[in-house]
């Protein structure tokens, strides 16, 4: 049996996110640090390949890797699945909805979670994705799409099922587009014979001037020539005002009837009740300073998505990226040890060192962007590049093992067995 021992620095880790996680394995087995981390589920999801479970690319299994797992030699760890309800600061203790613990440090790595810009028929209608448990809801859904779609009584009724409108032209609505528009061209013919595909339309609405506007020019305008050459249609400077489960209405005044809205158009942070109002700033970011600590707070730390820091590269916040989630992690991770072992002096500002970003719009088509030297890649190269540096941050062996086996298939044979409809129920058998 593993034991914890007492008298150490208490650190709760709020959310098993990259940030979370990072300094959770940074801080494994490290004298003097006890480690609590809270999460409402019990896995680490890759965010990243969210687009590729909701499109039958991967199964949720491959990009999800169970918490306790990862810790199963640790000895100063405990996890403990619950949603934290409050913050009480004065007290040093976070109130969950399995009881009450005390702290010596909290760190809140909550994340983000999908914008909907207050519009409450979007969000009662329209399919966010940012969770392994979404995505496989946006699987059903797309596929049980189709099998109504074949059940159409007229002609208006089959347009609706076979119209996608994406809403956001960020990493995210961009990878699905690519991936729903190869579903039409290799995948859905074959399943589904009856329908005429030919007439199947995917739009992707962004409301800025381009898509993957956070990249350079180069690879704005590669996503939208690759998005085109799919079949896609793109509408940027365009905005969806509404969507009652039919029809979705435009900043231009156009109508869309569809039965399916993807919605990537934003994310905001998930505030834990406690924090002061005054912290927090566009986006639902808590404020902190260069050591990650919660302004005006001494022990309370915010890394991630959920994070506002500014420093003197990023005047306006650092990208909500996982490679940020990850470098803050390891940082606050040096600066804990520096106090337990009372080197305080030794703590350093975190500053974050952009190596690149990158998006896949699909089979041999990407964009990859590096600021130094400064270098645009497309096409082919960068698919490679980006589906190499995919494998290598998922985590287990037997996961990179498998997501290269599925891609490596699909390759060859242009499919993937993974269109499974699981409807959410069961028959109770009786006594």
């Amino acid at each position: 049996m593993r034991t914890i021992k007492i008298n150490n620095m208490r650190v709760i880790i709020v959310g098993c996110g990259f940030a979370g996680l990072k300094l959770a394995r940074s801080l494994n087995n490290k004298t003097g640090i006890e480690i609590l981390l809270i999460d409402k589920i019990n896995y680490h999801q890759f965010q990243p390949l969210f687009y590729q479970v909701a499109t039958s690319g991967l199964d949720a299994s491959n990009i999800s890797f169970p918490v306790r797992k990862i810790f199963q030699k640790s000895n100063n760890f405990q996890f403990r699945m619950t949603s934290v309800q409050e913050i009480v600061a004065a007290e040093n203790k976070i109130v969950t909805d399995i009881g009450d613990f005390n702290y010596d440090v909290l760190v809140i790595a909550t994340g983000a979670s999908t914008n909907f810009f207050g519009n409450e028929k979007i969000m009662n209608n329209a399919f966010p994705m940012k969770s392994t448990a979404q995505a496989l809801a946006l699987r059903h859904h797309l596929i049980e799409n189709f099998e109504h779609a074949l059940l159409a009584k007229n002609e208006e009724e089959l347009q609706e099922r076979m119209t996608i409108l994406l809403v956001g032209g960020g990493p995210t609505g961009v990878e699905l587009s690519g991936a729903i528009a190869e579903m039409r061209k290799y995948i859905l013919p074959k399943d589904y014979p009856e329908l005429d595909f030919t007439k199947m339309h995917i739009l992707l609405v962004e409301g800025s001037p381009e898509t993957l506007g956070a990249m350079s020019e180069k690879s704005s305008e590669q996503s939208r020539k690759y998005l085109t050459s799919l079949g896609v249609t793109v509408k940027t400077g365009t905005v969806v005002k509404d969507y009652d489960g039919t029809t979705a209405t435009l900043s231009t005044g156009e109508t869309i009837r569809t039965k399916t809205v993807l919605w990537a158009a934003g994310i905001k942070g998930n505030v834990p009740n406690g924090i002061d109002a005054s912290l927090v700033v566009k986006g639902n970011r808590i404020k902190v300073d260069r050591y990650s600590k919660v302004i005006g707070s001494e022990n309370i730390y915010a890394i991630g998505d959920i994070a506002y820091m500014e420093t003197p590269k990023y005047p306006h916040g650092h990208p909500q990226l996982a490679n940020v989630a990850i470098n803050q992690g390891k940082v606050l991770a040096i600066n804990l040890r520096h106090q337990v072992d009372g080197n305080k002096h030794l703590q350093k500002e975190f500053e974050y060192h952009d190596k690149g970003t990158m998006a896949t719009v699909g089979r041999n088509l990407a964009v990859v962007d590096i600021p130094k030297p400064k270098i645009h890649l497309g096409g082919w190269i960068a698919w490679l590049i980006w589906m190499s540096v995919h494998i290598m941050l998922i985590l287990g062996v037997k996961n990179r093992l498998q997501i290269f086996i599925n891609w490596l298939y699909k390759y060859f044979t242009y499919d993937q067995n993974l269109r499974l409809i699981i409807r959410n129920s069961y028959r109770q058998e009786k006594p």
